[in-house]
């Protein structure tokens, strides 16, 4: 999960590819419903506030205690109404939402429309901090509350009003035709009295509205998450609650789940894939999931930026063999990236295989041509920074610095450029210090092909690292979001990433699956498409 600016148009695309996993994970039995099963995780970033949470281990956490309106189909992906029990719109500007009757919070207080409305509130205040702030921008009277520069001078949005306990209006800035599609994303969760009358209480236990309780938590060790018996929903856990055990090398969580001191591994290892089959058989699952791997450029150095490079980024990217890479490191968990968005989005949805073209075909003769019609290698040398405390990323980044000096006849062509800890390797991306391309990867906020494409490449999006900017591709996105009509808002977004292609704004590597292991305590495992564990379908015993 990674923050995401809104757009005014969105798709929401049934992820076909998604229908079954690969491996495992077949309903065995009832089990005990009783019964706590263990999984491997990691420290949340942020307090875990719906609208402050913006990355995986955090969101992991939120979909368990908390529902929306929406509910994103663990299988497709698709929006599917959860406490919404109608969304209604006849101008894609103004929205009436009415919330289903008979839903409360943990501690009792009733579900209602006040709930939504103070909580998007809350986010969207520019004195409350929230990371996910920009999820409520095309809301209006997002400019008085969360203003560029200066403070803030109103506290509420205007574009939103509660009619009654069960109904409020949203009106947008701009015409958003599938608004309602993104209110599944966390940041939209309903918020209880207890989060703003004790809100350190609420920080230290949250209390939410989905199937699962916080029972405890000690940061670096382990969070507890027991079943709410008394859960509305349709979807209530079928265990009796999780353990996330807190573990800083997946290695590590990979050799308790086979010494059965842990029942799920929710990232195997790229060190255990040669293995992994072996070990489990059917309880290894490999599972498509919209996540795709990436190189960025320091676009702010202009060294990379100035006239000729589209022909040395283009030749890297052609030096690198990904077939060979992602069968010998990956053992064919990730599949060679041919556009810059993912598979499980669909065709209908924005995915379009060969739209990278030639650029991202193999070629060693024509990446050695590109790189010299371009000027050559900024200094000689390319430096691939990455950071070493997580994912197994030395691996794959020295073969494809292996494949670019093969491609170029040069040892020294490509070097990797470790940084011990992410918080470090961030901190040194904000602060523009990066010398040369670095690893980058996106997990889809929501299956929309502008959540791959905005985001990352639009002028000074919110992930935009690299800091491109190209005039026509912003105009091209621009003219997307104010489409109503699906199929020509993604031809819109597909010719925008034709652009991103041709000035090879990103090297797009490979999509990435989701990958589990479980033990035999355990039965109806499944990933979702944003390939994090379906807790609340697991079975024990």
């Amino acid at each position: 999960m990674r923050g995401a600016t809104h757009a005014r148009w969105a798709v929401c695309a049934a992820a076909a590819a998604l229908a079954a996993t690969a491996c495992g994970g077949g309903d065995s039995g009832s089990g005990d419903t009783g019964a706590v099963l263990s999984s491997s995780w990691g420290d949340p970033q942020n307090p875990l506030e719906p609208a402050n949470t913006n990355e995986v281990q955090g969101g992991k956490v939120l979909d368990m205690i908390f529902r929306s309106l929406k509910k994103y189909d663990p299988e497709t992906g698709k929006a599917e109404d959860m406490l919404a029990e109608k969304i209604d719109t006849s101008d894609s500007q103004n929205f009436t939402v009415t919330i289903k009757d008979g839903w409360t919070f943990s501690n009792g207080e009733k579900v209602t429309a006040k709930s939504f409305v103070d909580a998007w509130n809350y986010g969207a205040s520019l004195k409350n901090n929230q990371k996910n702030a920009y999820f409520f921008g095309y809301i209006e009277g997002y400019d008085k509350t969360h203003p560029a520069e200066g403070k803030q001078s109103a506290d509420t949005l205007s574009g939103l009003k509660v009619v009654d306990d069960r109904t409020f209006t949203v009106k947008l800035s701009q015409k958003f035709s599938t608004f309602p599609d993104t209110l599944g994303y966390p940041a939209y969760a309903p918020l209880p009295r207890a989060f703003f009358d004790d809100h350190d209480a609420w920080v230290a236990k949250p209390v939410g509205n989905g199937p699962y309780t916080v029972d405890s938590y000690t940061k670096g060790s382990q969070m507890s998450l027991r079943a709410w018996d008394g859960y509305p929903g349709p979807d209530k856990a079928q265990n009796g609650g999780v353990d996330l055990k807190v573990y800083t090398d997946n290695n590590t969580a990979y050799t308790d789940l086979m010494a059965g001191n842990l029942d799920l591994v929710d990232d195997v290892p790229a060190a255990q894939l040669k293995n992994v089959r072996n070990d489990l058989g059917d309880r290894y699952i490999n599972t498509p999931a919209g996540i795709i791997q990436t190189l960025s450029f320091p676009f702010y150095d202009d060294a990379w930026n100035k006239a000729g490079m589209e022909k040395v980024r283009t030749g890297l990217s052609r030096a690198i063999n990904r077939e060979q890479i992602t069968e010998t490191i990956f053992q064919k968990t990730r599949t060679p990236a041919t556009d810059w968005t993912s598979p499980v989005l669909g065709q209908d949805g924005g995915s379009k295989e060969g739209l990278c073209g030639d650029a991202c075909d193999y070629d060693a003769v024509a990446a050695k041509k590109l790189i010299e019609e371009g000027g050559g290698l900024p200094g000689g040398q390319v430096k691939i920074t990455y950071n070493t405390d997580t994912g197994s990323h030395r691996e794959w980044v020295d073969a494809v610095c292996n494949s670019i000096n093969n491609a170029l006849d040069n040892d020294k062509a490509c070097v990797g450029n470790p940084i011990g800890t992410f918080a470090d390797f961030r901190n040194q991306i904000t602060d523009r210090k990066m010398p040369g391309p670095f690893r980058a990867g996106w997990q889809m906020d929501y299956p929309l092909i502008q959540n791959f494409l905005q985001p990352l490449y639009y002028t000074n999006a919110s992930s935009n690292d690299g800091k491109w900017t190209n005039k026509e591709f912003d105009q091209l996105v621009d003219e997307a979001n104010a489409e109503t009509d699906t199929a020509t808002a993604v031809e819109k977004f597909q010719q925008a990433e034709e652009v991103l292609r041709d000035h090879m704004g990103a090297i797009p590597l490979w999509y990435q699956s989701g990958s589990a292991g479980y033990s035999d305590r355990l039965s109806n495992v499944k990933l979702n498409p944003f390939s994090v564990p379906v807790y609340n379908e697991i079975k024990v015993g």
